[in-house]
């Protein structure tokens, strides 16, 4: 009884990452789509969490801070991943 409730544990476990990894290639795919949507709703909801006293933080462990610095691939926003792994293709052998 104790095995099957461990086995289902797990099961469960292991549908829920999955759902969870295809969830997040979804929106990652929708950012690449669409920008400027993206980083608006980003922006509002930075702003609804702040004023109710939550604070972001940024992949430096720092709290509220803005990054200023420009998109390093604005040319391969809305482009299939096909397009963006043969960008630097010149069409030469390696």
């Amino acid at each position: 009884m104790n095995e099957r409730r461990i086995e289902t544990a797990k099961n469960i476990a292991v549908s829920y990452r999955n759902y969870r990894r295809a969830r997040d290639r979804a929106l990652a795919r929708l950012a690449n789509a669409y920008p400027e949507n993206y980083k608006e709703l980003l922006e509002q909801e930075k702003a609804i969490d702040e004023t109710k006293g939550r604070k972001w933080v940024d992949i430096d462990g720092n709290t509220n801070s803005v990054d200023t610095r420009p998109d390093p691939t604005p040319a391969l926003a809305g482009q299939t991943d096909n397009q963006r792994e043969n960008a630097g293709d010149d069409g030469r052998e390696a």
